[in-house]
């Protein structure tokens, strides 16, 4: 039997690697693409032909070539603002509602959900872990506690279910004493679900092992990173899904033998948002330097973001985790005028060295670092590697060396024209 491929692209930091970008290059290689879980708390940007766009729940093969793109079970989906992100991309041109599909076993992210993340960290105190307040979490907890909504539920019976799932949360913060007014948000939140039955909605692992029947090939693209990961990442301080490859078969309902190559994206150094350790993060001058060049603030929330250097000791581990067969380095532009640029081969936990990735990361972690020449040469309009200067193809072998896994793809700039696939 002639079946299709699953390929996997997925962040293995945490989070804002570029993955929107490279899914866009990648699109017209693939029939399919499937966002496996996450929600409206990534955001993915795009830049090309003069234009910038940001998606948060829809999966960014939508602007290639009438591509079927779907959104998968395993994400929570917030109808009002799915209702303004395709209204938005539909203004700029592109049609979307015969070629994006909706599982209807994707959960939805309700009004309370929101009031409900906000009270949470409200009571965490100086202890909150920094959500982006979209009630991504709440969700995910009425999700596995199976008190959730799910898509599907808009097509039968739904004003009750939503009543019945509103009184619930309205009981709980009702014992937390949090003052709250969703009137307005509801408005525009059950507007979102009478929009949100104009697409198709669909089940979708059905969908997608007949697409892999008749041939097809499938791109999974992943949210946040793997350092956000639920089981895997600086919990707490992380995401409420799993963000690792073995979500996509959890996310979508395919089989793990039918994934075949596993895309890691990594930045040439590292950012975090929000709160939780970060052990390379640089406090000094040179963090605010590359947090400037890299533009490096939230794509949905505005937030800046945490900048330090490359941590290979959680990229080893990430590689691990996922089965990553190539590797795809972003922004290694934003380094270009850099003398030196620092890696962190290895951590000292309480004086002793390791190149693992400990069980707690929040303290006693002392990173080692490696001192290798930067480059100095601007790099964003070079359309070859055989451009490359020495000393950046002297840091990608290096990295390789290091991670033992390929560099495959180089980005060199937020256009998609932009980035350079290897031999």
């Amino acid at each position: 039997m002639n079946t299709g491929k699953v390929d996997v692209l997925l962040g293995l930091q945490w989070g804002d690697e570029g993955k929107g970008k490279v899914v866009d290059v990648l699109t017209p290689k693939y029939d399919v693409i499937a966002r496996f879980q996450g929600g409206p708390n990534a955001g993915h940007t795009l830049e090309f032909e003069g234009q910038k766009y940001v998606l948060r729940s829809i999966p960014s093969g939508i602007f290639q070539g009438g591509k079927v793109n779907i959104i998968g079970n395993g994400v929570v989906l917030a109808p009002d603002l799915f209702m303004d992100e395709a209204k938005a991309l539909e203004a700029s041109g592109h049609d979307l509602h015969s070629r994006l599909h909706i599982s209807k076993k994707a959960h939805l992210i309700m009004p309370t959900h929101r009031v409900l993340d906000a009270a949470y960290e409200a009571q965490k105190g100086k202890n909150k872990v920094g959500t982006t307040g979209k009630g991504i979490g709440p969700t995910y907890t009425d999700k596995v506690s199976r008190n959730g909504l799910r898509v599907g539920d808009i097509l039968d019976n739904f004003p009750e279910k939503y009543a019945k799932a509103k009184a619930r949360h309205e009981a709980i913060l009702k014992s937390l004493n949090f003052d709250y007014d969703i009137t307005e948000v509801e408005k525009k939140w059950l507007e979102g679900v009478e929009y949100l039955r104009q697409f198709p909605i669909v089940d979708s692992e059905h969908e997608i092992n007949n697409i892999l029947k008749s041939g097809k090939s499938v791109l999974c693209e992943g949210a946040q990173g793997t350092m956000l990961d639920v089981d895997f990442g600086s919990y707490p301080f992380v995401t409420s899904s799993n963000t690792i490859c073995a979500g996509a078969c959890t996310g979508l309902g395919i089989g793990p033998n039918k994934i075949g190559e596993v895309y890691g994206i990594m930045k040439a150094y590292c950012t975090r948002v929000g709160a939780g350790p970060f052990p390379t993060e640089l406090f000094d001058e040179t963090g605010k330097l590359i947090r400037d060049l890299g533009h490096e603030y939230g794509a949905v929330t505005g937030r800046e973001r945490r900048c330090g250097w490359i941590d290979l000791v959680a990229l080893r581990y990430s590689i691990m985790v996922n089965g990553v067969t190539q590797l795809i380095m972003m922004k290694s532009d934003v380094l270009d005028g850099f003398d030196t640029i620092k890696a962190c081969t290895a951590y000292k936990v309480n004086g002793i060295e390791t190149r693992d990735f400990p069980y707690n990361i929040e303290e006693g972690i002392e990173p080692v670092y490696e001192t290798l020449p930067g480059w100095k040469t601007d790099m964003t309009k070079f359309t070859s590697e055989d451009q490359f200067p020495k000393p950046f193809k002297d840091y990608i072998a290096f990295l390789e060396a290091q991670l033992e896994t390929p560099i495959k793809i180089v980005s060199i700039g937020p256009d998609r024209a932009q980035t350079i696939v290897r031999k």
